[in-house]
C-alpha cells in the first residue's frame, strides 16, 4: 500500500515510535467512534511541531494523501481513511506535552494533542477549566478542527470563542509553519486567520498548538428536571428563566421521552426520578452556576432556582407542567447516559442540526408527525442543547428490522430528514461535528457555489497538497 522507501524515509522522521504499520496495530486508528472505518497505508505519530512540518512536507513532496487525526472521536467520519489503503494517518496522539498556564492571563497553552479530561485535571486545581462540556474525550487539535460546542454553549460559547492562538503546519511542500500564537483577546491588526482554521476538519491545515480561553470553575451549582406543559411552551419556559436568571443560567438541555427512557433501560443504577417511574414525552436540564464559594447570608443556588421556578409555575402562560430540583451529579449522569443508551436500542442513524431558537421544538415535532407514515419502524430518540438551537436528532432502527436489508433505506431517510431541516426550518445541516466524509453530499447540495469557489481557493492557497477528508471546493475540483 505504500513503498517501503516511504516508510524508511518517514521513520528517519519520526523514529520508530512514530510510523506504525503493522495491521493489528493500526486498527484502532482505522476504526472511527460510529460505524465508520477505513484502511490507512501507515499511520504517523509525530511528537513535536517541527516533526509535523517533516512529515507533513514529505508526503505532500511524494503526494501521499493525509487524513489528520486528533482523538479519533468525532461522528462523521472526518478522521478516518477511506477504503482504498492509499491514505496515511497523521495522528497527534504524541503531541501533548506543552502545558504553559498564565493565571494573570487566564490562558493556556498546550500542545494540540492533549485530552481534555487531562487539561481540565490540571487546570483544577487552580480553580480553571475550558469550558467546552462534552459526552465525549477529544483531543484539543480535534476540538478546534471541529470546533466543537458543548452542552453549556449557552453561558460560555464554542471553541471558536475560546480559541485565541494557535500554531498551524500548511501542507505544502515546505511543511510551512504559521506561529499564530497570539494570546491576546483584543487584536484588530488585519485578518484573523485563526479562524480559517477552526471548524474547517483539518483541510486547510494541522494545529499543532494552541492558546485558549480559560473560565473559572462553578463552586456553587443547582439542577433541575423540568417538563414543560407541550413543546410550544418550551421557548417561552426558556425566555422566563432568561429573564429572571440571566447569566446564572447555564445550561437548558432537551431530552425527550424515548431517549430518557432509552438511558434507564441501559444503566440501571441511574436513579428514576419521575413520579411512579412514569418517563414524560420531554424532559429539559437546566442548570445554574456561581463561580464563587458560598457566602454567609446568600441565598443559595437551590433557593434561587426553586424562587424562580415557583414565579414561572405562576405565570399566565403556565409553560411548566412539572419540575424536580436535584443534585446536579445525579441529574448530569442521567444527560450523560442519553448517547450510549439510545445506541443500544438498535442500529443508530444520528443528525446533529440546529436552528433558530424558536423553530427546534417545531422541527422536531414535524418530523416524530411524518416519521410513522414515511419510515415505520424508526424510532425518534432525540435530545440537544435547546438553549442555542442544536439538536442531536438520533433514529433508531431495531437490529433485526427489514428496512436494514434495504440499502436505499438509509440514504432515503438522510435526503428526507435534511431536506425538512434545511429547506422547510432553514436549519444546519452540521451544528457542531462538522463535515467529515459523511456530510459531504449534504455540503455539496447545500453550500452555494461562490462559497464554493471561495474555499477551493483558500484550500489551495493554504495546504495545496492532499490533507484531510473533506472537500470544500465544487466537486469539479477534483
Amino acid at each position: 500500500m505504500i513503498e517501503q522507501v516511504h516508510i524508511d524515509a518517514l521513520t528517519g522522521i519520526l523514529g520508530d515510535k512514530g510510523v506504525v504499520t503493522r495491521a493489528e496495530d493500526r486498527q484502532a486508528y482505522e476504526t472511527g467512534a460510529r460505524y465508520d472505518s477505513g484502511l490507512a497505508c501507515v499511520v504517523l505519530r509525530p511528537a513535536t511541531t517541527a516533526e509535523v512540518s517533516a512529515t507533513i512536507a514529505y508526503c505532500v513532496r511524494h503526494g501521499i494523501a493525509l487524513i489528520p487525526q486528533s482523538g479519533n472521536t468525532g461522528l462523521v467520519s472526518g478522521s478516518t481513511p477511506d477504503a482504498s489503503g492509499t491514505e496515511a494517518i497523521l495522528s497527534l496522539d504524541r503531541l501533548a506535552k506543552a502545558f504553559e498556564l498564565d493565571l494573570d492571563n487566564r490562558s493556556v497553552r498546550v500542545d494540540a494533542g492533549l485530552r481534555l479530561s487531562d487539561l481540565n485535571r490540571r487546570l483544577e486545581e487552580h480553580g480553571l477549566f475550558f469550558p467546552i462540556d462534552l459526552g465525549a474525550d477529544p483531543r484539543i487539535g480535534g476540538m478546534i478542527a471541529t470546533n466543537t460546542g458543548g452542552s453549556r454553549f449557552l453561558k460560555y460559547g464554542d471553541v471558536r470563542r475560546n480559541v485565541l492562538g494557535m500554531t498551524v503546519v500548511l501542507a505544502d511542500e515546505d511543511g510551512t509553519v504559521l506561529d499564530l500564537q497570539c494570546d491576546l483577546r483584543k487584536n484588530n491588526t488585519g485578518v484573523d486567520w485563526k479562524q480559517l482554521f477552526v471548524g474547517t476538519s483539518g483541510a486547510f491545515g494541522v494545529v499543532t498548538e494552541c492558546v485558549l480561553n480559560l473560565e473559572r470553575l462553578p463552586q456553587q451549582t443547582a439542577t433541575a428536571l423540568l417538563v414543560p406543559a407541550s413543546g410550544a411552551h418550551v421557548m417561552p419556559l426558556l425566555r422566563a428563566m432568561e429573564e429572571r436568571l440571566g447569566a446564572y443560567l447555564s445550561a437548558f438541555e432537551g431530552m425527550s421521552g424515548n431517549a430518557v427512557t432509552a438511558a434507564f433501560a441501559h444503566v440501571p443504577s441511574l436513579k428514576n426520578p419521575f413520579q411512579g417511574g412514569h418517563v414524560p414525552d420531554y424532559v429539559i436540564l437546566a442548570e445554574i452556576s456561581r463561580t464563587w464559594a458560598p457566602r454567609e447570608g446568600e441565598q443559595s443556588l437551590d433557593a434561587v432556582l426553586e424562587t424562580v421556578l415557583a414565579e414561572v409555575w405562576e405565570m399566565e402562560t403556565a409553560p411548566l407542567a412539572d419540575a424536580l430540583v436535584g443534585p446536579p451529579h445525579e441529574i448530569w449522569a442521567l444527560r450523560h447516559a442519553l448517547s450510549e443508551g439510545v445506541k443500544h436500542l438498535g442500529k443508530l442513524i444520528a443528525f446533529d442540526v440546529s436552528f433558530r431558537r424558536g423553530d427546534i421544538m417545531a422541527f422536531c415535532d414535524h418530523m416524530k408527525a411524518e416519521m410513522p407514515e414515511k419510515f415505520p419502524g424508526v424510532t425518534v430518540c432525540d435530545f440537544g442543547h435547546i438553549g442555542d438551537g442544536g439538536v442531536h436528532f438520533n433514529l433508531v432502527v431495531a437490529k433485526d428490522s427489514p428496512l436494514l436489508g434495504d440499502p436505499t433505506f438509509e440514504p432515503r431517510l438522510r435526503e428526507w430528514v435534511f431536506a425538512v431541516a434545511v429547506e422547510t426550518y432553514h436549519g444546519s445541516f452540521s451544528a457542531e461535528h462538522a463535515i467529515g466524509r459523511r456530510n459531504q453530499a449534504y455540503y455539496d447540495l447545500y453550500t452555494n457555489d461562490k462559497l464554493k469557489d471561495m474555499a477551493a481557493g483558500l484550500k489551495t492557497l493554504t495546504s495545496p497538497g492532499k490533507l484531510g477528508s473533506v472537500r470544500f471546493g465544487p466537486a469539479r475540483a477534483e
